[in-house]
C-alpha cells in the first residue's frame, strides 16, 4: 500500500508536461495498474480473506481462466489454419484444373504438327511456290512451335506449384494435428480444473449453515472490495494528468448492455457483492463488450467477484465487470466501445454463469440502469 502511495504522490509531484503523450499515459497507468493489483493481493492477505478454501478458489478460478485464454488462443490458431488449408485446397484445385486445360491445348498443338509431318519446314519449301504463302505458312507454324513451348513452360510451372502447394499443405495438416493434440490435453486440464473447482466450491458453501450467515460473508467480501476500488480510483485520481475525456456523461441513458441477458437483480436489490450493480444472465464463454471507450486499470481475481475488470473512462467514471471465465484485455489496454474484454463466467464461486456490472463515479456507485440504454 505504501508503495501504491509513494507512486501516486511521484506522479502527481510537478509535471512538466503539460499534455502527456499516448506511450506516457499508458506507462502511467500500466503502473498504477500492476500496483492496485499488488494492494489487491496484500488485501487478500488480512485476517478476514486468509480463509483457506477462499485461497483455493482463487488458485483453481486463476488457473481455470489461464486454460480457457489458452485454449481460445489454440481454437483461433486451427480456425486460421483451417481457413488456409481450404484456401490451399482451392488454389490447388484450381491450378489442376488449369494443368488439364493447358495439357488439352497442348495435345491440339501437337495434333497439328504431327500433321505436319516430322519435316515441316522442308515440306513447306517443297510444296509451295508462293513466296507470300509460304511466309504466312512458316509464320504459323513459328507461332505454333512458340505456343507449345509456352504451354510446356505454364505446364513445368504449375507442376512447380502444386508441389509447393502440397508441402504447405502437408505443414498446415502437421500443424493442425499438433493444435488438436494441444486442445485435447488443455481440455483434460479444463475437465479436471472445472472439478477441482466444484469441490472448492462445495467445502465454501458448507461454511454457512444459514442463507443469513452467508449473505454476511457475501456482505465482507463487498467491503473488502469496496477498500480496494477506493484504492483504484484514489491512485487515479492523483495522477498528475487525468485519463483524458471519453465523453462518456453524454451517453447517460444510452450506453449499450455489457452483454445481452435477463437482468437478474437490480441495483440495491440484494445483500452482498451485488449489492452496487445489476447482475446479467448469460451463458458461459458469452462474450463481454466494453460499454464505452476507455483504459483497463484493473484486471484481477478478487474475492466475491472472481476475476474482476475495471475500465476508466474519464470524467472519473469507472465501470466493473465481475464473475467473468477470462481476460481478453490486460492492464493499460485502450479499449473501444464494443470491444472484447472478457467473457461471462461463473468466477467468485458462483453457482450458475452470469455478469456482474457496476458503474462509479468518483468512487461512488451510482445506478447503472440510468445509464444503459432501456429494453
Amino acid at each position: 500500500m505504501a508503495l501504491l502511495l509513494g507512486l501516486s504522490l511521484s506522479l502527481g509531484a510537478g509535471s512538466s508536461i503539460a499534455v502527456p503523450s499516448e506511450g506516457d499515459a499508458r506507462a502511467r497507468l500500466d503502473a498504477i495498474g500492476e500496483q492496485i493489483q499488488g494492494a489487491t493481493r496484500n488485501l487478500a492477505n488480512t485476517d478476514a480473506a486468509r480463509d483457506e478454501a477462499s485461497q483455493d478458489l482463487r488458485k483453481v478460478e486463476t488457473e481455470l481462466a489461464d486454460t480457457h485464454h489458452q485454449l481460445d488462443m489454440i481454437q483461433n490458431d486451427r480456425r486460421q489454419l483451417t481457413k488456409e488449408v481450404d484456401e490451399l485446397e482451392q488454389r490447388r484445385q484450381f491450378m489442376e484444373d488449369e494443368r488439364s486445360a493447358q495439357l488439352q491445348a497442348l495435345k491440339r498443338q501437337l495434333d497439328a504438327l504431327y500433321r505436319l509431318g516430322t519435316t515441316p519446314q522442308l515440306k513447306l519449301l517443297l510444296s509451295e511456290s508462293d513466296p507470300s504463302r509460304l511466309d504466312r505458312l512458316q509464320t504459323y507454324l513459328n507461332h505454333l512451335s512458340k505456343a507449345r513451348n509456352e504451354r510446356l513452360d505454364a505446364l513445368a510451372e504449375l507442376d512447380r506449384q502444386l508441389v509447393a502447394n502440397q508441402h504447405e499443405l502437408d505443414k498446415r495438416e502437421q500443424r493442425l494435428d499438433a493444435l488438436q493434440e494441444d486442445l485435447d490435453k488443455r481440455s483434460k486440464v479444463l475437465a479436471d480444473q472445472t472439478k477441482e473447482r466444484q469441490a472448492v466450491v462445495a467445502k465454501l458453501d458448507q461454511r454457512y449453515d444459514t442463507e443469513a450467515s452467508r449473505l454476511e460473508q457475501l456482505s465482507q467480501d463487498r467491503a473488502h472490495a469496496e477498500r480496494v476500488l477506493r484504492e483504484v480510483q484514489e491512485a487515479v485520481a492523483r495522477l498528475s494528468e487525468p485519463p483524458p475525456s471519453t465523453a462518456i456523461e453524454r451517453t447517460r441513458g444510452d450506453l449499450p448492455w455489457p452483454v445481452q441477458g435477463m437482468m437478474m437483480t437490480r441495483y440495491h436489490q440484494t445483500r452482498g457483492v451485488h449489492y452496487n450493480g445489476i447482475l446479467i444472465q448469460a451463458a458461459a464463454g458469452t462474450k463481454v463488450e466494453a460499454v464505452h471507450a476507455g483504459r483497463v486499470v484493473f484486471a484481477d481475481w478478487m474475492r466475491g467477484f472472481g476475476n474482476l475488470l475495471i475500465i476508466d473512462h474519464g470524467d472519473q467514471v469507472m465501470t466493473l465487470y465481475a464473475h467473468l471465465q477470462q481476460f481478453s484485455v490486460d492492464v493499460g489496454t485502450r479499449v473501444e466501445k464494443g470491444q472484447a474484454i472478457g467473457q461471462v463466467g461463473d468466477s467468485g464461486g458462483r453457482s450458475a454463469p452470469g455478469l456482474y456490472f457496476e458503474v462509479r463515479r468518483a468512487g461512488q456507485p451510482i445506478n447503472p440502469q440510468s445509464w444503459i440504454a432501456q429494453r
